[in-house]
């Protein structure tokens, strides 16, 4: 069966170290996502929104890493208003489970921050939310 194919949108400034341990989670033998790195590292300049949408078109989900100050991370909330716009499923995933984790502003009122576990992510990445 084919890996489900993820872009993992995430704080590029303060969470870098949580999607490199996400990303190694990908190549587990038993992972049901597959990920490769498609996030914009630069800042939102030229035609990012081209870039980042021909991504999410390469997409079966969006992982939404949300760490302490996602909220404030502008990249983010934009990632997700264009797979919003282009009916990419999406989640949102605690990075860190000793801390308060924050979603960006471009989400839903009635989204929630999941914890992250390898069972969830598996019934995340299945489509069970």
């Amino acid at each position: 069966m084919a890996k489900t194919r993820a872009f993992i949108s995430f704080d590029y400034d303060n969470d870098e170290g949580a999607k490199i341990m996400l990303a190694g989670q990908a190549k587990l033998p038993d992972s049901p996502f597959d990920f490769s790195d498609a996030s914009v590292k630069d800042h939102l300049t030229g035609d990012w929104k081209t870039k980042v949408g021909r991504r999410l078109d390469n997409v079966n989900v969006m992982i939404v890493l949300c760490g302490t100050k996602t909220h404030t991370a502008a990249g983010v909330a934009a990632e997700v208003s264009l797979a919003q716009a282009k009916g990419t499923p999406y989640f949102c995933l605690a990075a860190y489970s000793d801390k308060t984790c924050t979603a960006p502003t471009s989400v839903k009122a009635t989204d929630k921050i999941y914890q992250w576990t390898w069972d969830n992510l598996k019934k995340l990445i299945a489509g069970q939310r």
